[in-house]
């Protein structure tokens, strides 16, 4: 893991094009809005897990329910099954945030992430011109690619200690 985490931010500018992933989505994909902050607690643990995410571990149900409000929340699914997750945040009037997004490891390398993050940002558009998230050396291999092919480009980098 090394010391040091770069975090790198990523935009979806209102002039840029959002490019839509070659392959058709595998059949049996789906995303479906949600409204229950069980399920952001449930796919936080289950999907971080893998990832170092732990600043929202010690949440208790208040606070899930708290945050839930201010976010939308979309299963991805595959045949019915829930196979990851994001959530879109406004950030301002000009900007939404795609504060989470990932796929359980049992779904990764079917080519639902590239379908699954054009939903996100379709979304995010839909709620403002400009939308964004943030990736860091500690996530999947594959998720800078997708944000870059998607048509995200870098507008920051950080470089932070490595959680211990």
């Amino acid at each position: 893991m090394g010391d040091r985490v770069i975090i790198t931010y990523l935009e979806l500018p209102p002039d840029a094009p959002l490019r839509e992933p070659s392959r058709p989505a595998p059949e049996g994909f789906a995303v479906r809005k949600v409204d229950d902050p069980a399920i952001n607690r449930d796919m936080y643990r289950r999907v971080g897990g893998d990832y170092q995410w732990v600043d929202r571990l010690t949440w208790g149900e208040g606070r899930w329910a708290e945050y839930a409000a201010r976010v939308e929340t979309y299963v991805v699914e595959l045949h019915g099954r829930v196979a990851g997750y994001y959530e879109i945040g406004l950030d301002g009037p000009e900007s939404a945030k795609i504060a989470l997004f990932g796929l359980l490891q049992e779904f990764q390398g079917r080519g639902l992430g590239g379908h699954a993050l054009a939903a996100a940002l379709t979304r995010g558009r839909e709620l403002r011109p400009r939308v964004w998230l943030t990736t860091c050396t500690l996530d999947g291999p594959a998720a800078l690619p997708n944000y870059r092919a998607r048509g995200m480009r870098p507008f920051r980098t950080a470089t932070v200690p490595a959680p211990v």
